[in-house]
């Protein structure tokens, strides 16, 4: 994962094993050498190291994640970190604060997956605004954290994960309220502008560069928006697709379907009326992988704001959402 560069970029780091960073040895890189070609010569299988060689020299690399002649680089070095119970693969990623960074590698059941986590708005459009008990909320911000715990889960499981919108130093919160705030910028180190066209521009070009150099893998990404409506309105969380994708649709009822079972078995009298319909919106228009752009609930109703506001609420949609994208994989490969 990269903290000033890329979000969040993860590798399959090898079983039992955890980087630590002031070990690593400095290098320079030779004349048109890249970085697989760097690892290699340093006896480092690319595929378990390629990722965690971005995150220790985020700041050294173009805006393609090439090499710049006459910088030095480090090179991973390893050590085992074991538990009480068995030997374990973790890594720190400090992204997601200091509670929350060491993260433990569960399983492989999303090996090869690639997901683009955009949390809506962010920078200077905190997005929708409301006022409760004092406090003002902005969208950005819970979008963010859900979009945070959303991407450690993936991480879990060995999948390669971008967080496209990010903050400096809004790690995963626990707080109910929410500090506003407007130091969001977007992948590559970039100033998030305040025209919308711009800014929603910046996004799709974010994404669909990274696409590229993932070409043939499974690719997904996923928006994370808070409505706005009048007070009086509840809804449920619900789903967009760019009309006649297929993928998008399935992508959307596998994670609604995903939402309303977990509904069923821990609040069976609750009911569930989340949608998956079509819309053309840009990002959805514009961004080459298949997407899902989900509202989280309307911010001015009071039901809506506990989804939101209560830490283990926002903790539990990113659970379902991940286990709904670990259903579409699954499909995927089938």
């Amino acid at each position: 994962m990269l903290i000033n560069y890329i979000i969040v970029v993860f590798s399959f780091i090898l079983l039992s094993i955890s980087v630590l960073a002031q070990d690593n040895l400095s290098v320079e890189a030779l004349p048109g050498e890249g970085i697989y070609g760097l690892l290699r010569r340093h006896n480092l299988n690319p595929g378990d190291y390629l990722n965690t060689f971005l995150e220790l020299n985020k700041d050294k690399l173009d805006e393609n994640l090439q090499l710049i002649k006459g910088k030095t680089y480090l090179i991973p070095t390893v050590t085992v970190k074991e538990t009480a119970a068995a030997k374990k693969s973790t890594g720190t990623f400090p992204i997601f604060g200091e509670k929350y960074q060491e993260v433990e590698f569960k399983d492989e059941l999303l090996r090869g997956a690639v997901f683009y986590i955009v949390p809506g708005h962010g920078g200077p459009d905190p997005g929708a605004v409301a006022k409760t008990n004092g406090h003002q909320l902005c969208e950005d911000e819970y979008a963010y954290d859900i979009a945070l715990r959303l991407a450690r889960n993936l991480i879990e499981h060995h999948a390669m994960v971008y967080v496209i919108t990010r903050d400096p130093n809004d790690g995963i919160r626990d707080e109910a309220y929410l500090k506003c705030d407007k130091d969001e910028y977007c992948w590559g180190n970039k100033k998030i502008p305040l025209n919308i066209t711009q800014r929603l521009n910046q996004k799709v070009n974010a994404v669909n560069q990274l696409y590229e150099k993932h070409s043939g893998q499974y690719q997904r990404k996923i928006e994370l928006h808070v409505d706005s409506r009048y007070s009086n309105q509840k809804v449920d969380i619900f789903f967009y697709y760019h009309p006649g994708s297929n993928k998008g649709k399935k992508l959307g009822v596998t994670l609604l379907n995903t939402i309303k079972q977990k509904y069923e078995e821990n609040q069976p009298n609750r009911g569930y009326r989340g949608t998956v319909s079509e819309r053309n919106l840009y990002t959805l228009r514009n961004t080459k992988p298949v997407s899902s752009y989900i509202e989280l609930g309307n911010i001015n109703h009071d039901r809506d704001r506990r989804r939101l506001v209560i830490e283990s609420n926002r903790q539990a949609i990113a659970n379902w959402l991940a286990l709904g994208l670990l259903k579409d994989f699954e499909n995927s490969r089938k």
